[in-house]
């Protein structure tokens, strides 16, 4: 096989009867070595055959067994010593196991004997194993992960009950049969509910949040794409595409317009953004779809240098400056060359992690990893330390830098709890049954509390006697705060939703800053005020204008005025 970069790969095949052979083979092998086993339960047949048919349709066990790239036109003379990947399979032609290009088994999977197919735990390399069990159906019922959440699903009419091992309740309501099942109501474990809509092709067409706004989505009649999106609010986004269905238009609530366009070949050409302004690309290969120039409004470019493999070979900014990046035969970048001769290297383990830098200096830094891949430590220049270690899922529990360690410990759903200064200070965290923190007590000893609505905004923080109110808009946009039940900030937007006002009070006056804006939406003025909230008497006011050049560019960055007055 030939991909479209020229490289040629050999897939090796292999049937049920010569993996049947294979396993013979290396039975008969092992039985022959003195350490080899020599009880009678470990010779599991290995059939010739598999069934002809299954239930997941014909069979006729051929399975892919490993990938070489023999041939790569950028590195001809480099000759493979191992595949890309490998796979092994069981007797019954599932697959057991997959190993990278260093020969770590890096994927395993265990199934059920007396049904062929259904895999019962499956683990990563280095993680602990995910197990399953089954109804007499063939459903999942349990899903167990040590030192983490395990999961119990229950099947009703038309219904299914997720409860995990902290023991949250979730609950999917569907409608439609086969591929058309969509889940149209789901009960949260905080207890609020959200629905969804679809059509008759099963494509969405609305939702309901929690606090029971609804949000509607237009599709195109005959390519199903979103046309239109209409918020809770009746504030609307509206999309247009081209014959490719790419997107060439975004329309915003406020009026404002993005806008795509391609060439023949579907590739972007130029992108102007909400503001008017235009970014230009261009392509010296006609075969690629990546970009060799980019042209921004005031006319500066940028010059990209691409691979046959689609890797950047060189930047050249808008100053002129170029970077030029080196790549091994896997695509990791081994060398990165920047102005003035300034270079720094990479090298890498043969399961491709970076396992050592040096810089324009000479001077090397390392990194060391687990079995699962994880960084455990990292080597400076100097010969000094820094030590990571992790809990089974791969979660940093300590890490250590020059003698001094910080810990952190987790629930089963894997939310911090704990966190440990190098001190041996502890702050603690809470949380709700959506993953939302509700408590943080600092190292200090403060305690602050979190309050949400049902959608998930924040409606009230305390911190140490001081309770703050939070108030939103329809849009879901901040509109006041309070303290302790006295007026704090208060925002301020006007009919395109930009914002205007934003104020509070500080020693009995008024301060705002208020913004002005041109018809693009771009911020033409800064107005800031101290006035006498009681009688209005503006007491001092400053000035800062905005203007901009054709391509966008501010061109007067502060006209300031400065005003005050005495009373």
């Amino acid at each position: 096989m030939t991909d479209g970069a020229g490289r040629c790969f050999h897939l090796v095949l292999t049937t049920q009867a010569q993996r049947a052979e294979a396993f013979r083979k290396q039975r008969a092998t092992s039985l022959s070595s003195p350490a080899g086993p020599r009880s009678a339960s470990s010779s599991s047949a290995f059939p010739d055959t598999l069934p002809a048919g299954t239930e997941y349709g014909a069979d006729n066990g051929i399975r892919l067994e490993a990938v070489w790239l023999t041939h790569d036109p950028a590195y001809p003379d480099e000759q493979p010593t191992a595949p890309l990947a490998r796979y092994t399979y069981t007797a019954s032609g599932e697959l057991r196991a997959v190993y990278d290009r260093s020969g770590t088994q890096v994927r395993g999977f265990t199934y059920d004997a007396e049904h062929a197919g259904r895999m019962v735990a499956h683990h990563y390399a280095g993680r602990p194993e995910s197990r399953y069990r089954y109804d007499d159906t063939g459903r999942v019922t349990e899903q167990v992960n040590p030192e983490g959440l395990d999961y119990r699903f229950e099947y009703g009419e038309r219904r299914v009950i997720i409860t995990d091992s902290l023991n949250r309740r979730e609950v999917l309501y569907t409608e439609g049969e086969g591929g058309l099942k969509r889940v149209v109501k789901k009960e949260h474990a905080d207890g609020s509910i959200t629905r969804s809509e679809y059509d008759e092709a099963g494509r969405l067409k609305a939702q309901t949040d929690a606090a029971g706004r609804r949000t509607e989505y237009s599709l195109h009649m005959a390519s199903g794409a979103v046309t239109a999106v209409t918020g809770p609010d009746g504030r609307t986004v509206r999309y247009g595409y081209n014959s490719q269905r790419q997107v060439t238009s975004v329309t915003y609530p406020d009026g404002l317009r993005s806008s795509r366009e391609y060439d023949e070949k579907g590739r972007l050409t130029a992108e102007t953004s909400r503001s008017g302004e235009t970014m230009r690309y261009s392509y010296d290969d006609p075969a690629s779809e990546l970009p060799t120039g980019i042209e921004d409004a005031t006319g500066s470019t940028k010059q990209m240098a691409w691979s046959r493999y689609g890797q950047l070979l060189a930047f050249t900014d808008c100053s002129g400056y170029t970077t030029r990046y080196e790549y091994d035969r896997y695509g990791q970048q081994i060398a990165v060359h920047r102005e003035e001769g300034i270079s720094t290297y990479s090298s890498y383990n043969p399961r491709g992690q970076l396992v050592s830098q040096k810089d324009a200096q000479g001077r090397e830094t390392r990194y060391e990893y687990s079995a699962a891949g994880d960084l455990t430590a990292i080597v400076a220049p100097d010969g000094s330390r820094s030590e990571i270690q992790y809990d089974a899922w791969g979660k940093a529990v300590s890490t250590t830098q020059g003698g001094l360690t910080r810990s952190m410990g987790y629930d089963a759903a894997g939310r911090i709890t704990v966190l440990t200064n190098e001190n041996g200070s502890q702050s603690t965290f809470r949380y709700d049954p959506v993953d939302r923190l509700t408590e943080q007590r600092g190292f200090d000893g403060r305690t602050q509390r979190y309050h949400y609505d049902l959608t998930g905004k924040l409606t009230q923080s305390e911190d140490e006697g001081l309770i703050t109110l939070w108030h939103y808009d329809a849009s879901d946009r901040i509109t006041r705060r309070t303290v302790n039940g006295d007026p704090a900030e208060q925002w301020q937007y006007d009919e395109h939703g930009w914002l205007t006002t934003i104020s509070h009070t500080s020693d009995g006056h008024r301060v705002s800053v208020h913004y002005g804006y041109d018809d693009k939406g771009r911020l033409t003025g800064e107005r800031q005020t101290v006035e006498n909230p009681e009688t209005g008497e503006m007491l001092w006011e400053h000035e800062t204008g905005h203007a901009y050049s054709e391509q966008g560019l501010a061109t007067v960055r502060s006209r300031t005025v400065c005003r005050r007055w005495s009373g």
